[in-house]
């Protein structure tokens, strides 16, 4: 059988998430570098023309957006370790929580990304920092009595590493957020994450706030 396809950066923190995930799970897959240049690039556009990545090909089948591709190499392959549990109000809560990552760790850091390369008209950031102040609170005390953020390391997790790293890059987390730091701390531990952080230690320029030192 012909082994997935993902189509993907290394530096995109979307990227990072499904290949956290296909880690996690053992799943073999080859990785189509999105670099510009063909016939990577022309394979990807005319797969999907909406020009987001990731995207991953499974015997032709195209899988879009990284909790998509979550869900279906879960229920692709189903066995140990999963990311989302079986029970149905475990299961809800390991997705809501995927998207309180995207949604609100993700969207204030791209803001902020996109203020700095011109995309959007610059500001003081003010705003996408009250915001990251309420979800960084939030989130540390979520994290006061867990080792993950909902049950056992699944998807939530897998989504809150990539966003995590690049979130204190942007703005760091406080020192008084123990509970949110030790948090960061073991998902940039995970073996499965820490390959695909590894992956993209090469791209660290590419980051127009600047990479820091010691905070990956």
């Amino acid at each position: 059988m012909k082994a997935l396809q993902l189509y993907s950066h290394p530096f995109s923190s979307y990227c990072q998430k499904a290949k956290a995930a296909l880690y996690e799970k053992s799943v073999t897959f080859e990785e189509k570098l999105l670099d510009g240049s063909e016939p990577v690039a022309g394979e990807f556009a005319a797969l999907w023309p909406v020009g987001r990545f990731p995207i991953l090909i499974d015997d032709g089948r195209l899988i879009f957006e990284a909790t998509g591709i979550i869900e279906y190499v879960e229920a692709r392959f189903p066995d140990a370790p999963r990311l989302i549990p079986a029970d149905p109000l475990a299961a809800a809560e390991v997705r809501m929580w995927d998207r309180f990552f995207d949604n609100y760790i993700a969207y204030p850091q791209q803001r902020m990304v996109y203020a700095a390369i011109g995309r959007e008209s610059p500001d003081d950031g003010s705003r996408w920092r009250a915001m990251f102040d309420t979800a960084y609170a939030l989130l540390d005390e979520r994290m006061k009595d867990r080792e993950w953020v909902a049950g056992d390391f699944g998807m939530a997790d897998c989504s809150a590493a990539p966003q995590l790293l690049y979130a204190d890059w942007s703005y760091e987390i406080p020192e008084r957020f123990e509970a949110l730091r030790a948090y960061r701390a073991r998902l940039l531990a995970r073996p499965s994450y820490a390959r695909a952080l590894d992956e993209a230690r090469p791209f660290r320029h590419y980051f127009p706030l600047g990479a820091p030192e010691g905070r990956d």
